[in-house]
């Protein structure tokens, strides 16, 4: 019976079940398990698509600026193309409207006008500007024929005449002073022709209202050698005078072949001579060639509008 109760009294050393006292689909203590399926995530695999995320998101972006970018900036060309082709076409119309044939205003035959006689002493050869001849009337009013000697070297306008006159010439900015000597018909009378030339028609007004209005003085004469003029100097010359045409002064001297001085002639044959009359007359005529009036075409490239 000892013996008996004391193995009854015998616990288990161990708290572990004995083979075969587990149940299918229990526990070692007896209670229910519960299979739980569970994935753990590493952290090197969630770094790796989180990267990746990253970096799609920033490329997104990138190409959504780049839109953006591309959008702004094919919008400014479109915008400078369209306002170069504008430019261009208004160029062009304007171009053809400028250079087609048309009608020329009044102020454009005006300035045509005295463009066209302003360059005239430059233009026409020296005998264009003084004539081998030149036609004036004497006193009786018949019509006389005035023969050219020689012509000058063109010459500074101070240097052509007298002080008083080359002083206001050069203010007035003369450009320079052509100079010819003819004889009347008859051979008595000499005079010496000078066109002073200035810049604009309304230098030469200015120029001539401050001119002495003395007689005594004007272009200096221009004898040459070995003709009849030979004599003709400063204290031969009887009267000076001049005239305006355009940009230019004609200014005469008249003399006496025969050397006369102006102190020798009587004030009563100086009036009285026809001297002065022709010489007046000669200076007129070259100024008329000068300025006379240029045909004007009707149109911008000839008569064809």
């Amino acid at each position: 019976m000892g013996d008996t109760s004391g193995r009854a009294r015998r616990r288990p050393v161990s708290g572990l079940p004995r083979t075969g006292q587990v149940a299918k689909g229990g526990s070692p203590l007896g209670a229910p398990v519960t299979r739980r399926s569970r994935v753990r995530a590493w952290p090197a695999a969630s770094g790796r698509t989180n990267l990746q995320a990253a970096r799609e998101r920033a490329e997104r972006a990138a190409l959504e600026r780049g839109v953006r970018f591309r959008t702004v900036f094919l919008t400014i060309l479109g915008a400078i193309v369209t306002l170069s082709a504008v430019v261009v076409l208004l160029g062009t119309v304007g171009l053809i409207a400028e250079t087609r044939s048309r009608p020329l205003t009044v102020a454009e035959q005006t300035r045509y006008k005295q463009e066209e006689i302003a360059r005239r002493w430059q233009a026409w050869p020296t005998t264009g500007v003084f004539p081998e001849e030149v036609a004036y009337q004497g006193l009786d009013e018949a019509q006389q024929y005035a023969r050219r000697v020689g012509i000058a070297p063109e010459s500074t306008c101070a240097a052509a005449a007298d002080n008083a006159v080359g002083q206001v010439l050069e203010e007035h900015g003369c450009l320079t002073m052509l100079r010819a000597t003819y004889i009347d018909q008859s051979a008595m009378f000499m005079f010496t022709v000078g066109v002073a030339v200035l810049k604009d028609e309304e230098s030469r007004v200015a120029a001539t209202e401050a001119l002495s209005v003395d007689d005594r003085v004007g272009v200096l004469p221009v004898a040459f050698p070995g003709t009849v003029t030979e004599r003709f100097g400063l204290d031969q010359r009887q009267r000076n005078g001049w005239v305006g045409a355009g940009p230019y002064i004609v200014f005469s001297a008249a003399g006496y072949t025969d050397g006369r001085t102006r102190a020798a002639v009587p004030a009563e044959e100086i009036l009285h001579s026809e001297l002065w009359p022709a010489a007046r007359s000669v200076g007129g005529q070259i100024a008329f060639f000068l300025a006379e009036p240029p045909k004007v075409p009707r149109c911008t490239q000839g008569n064809a509008c």
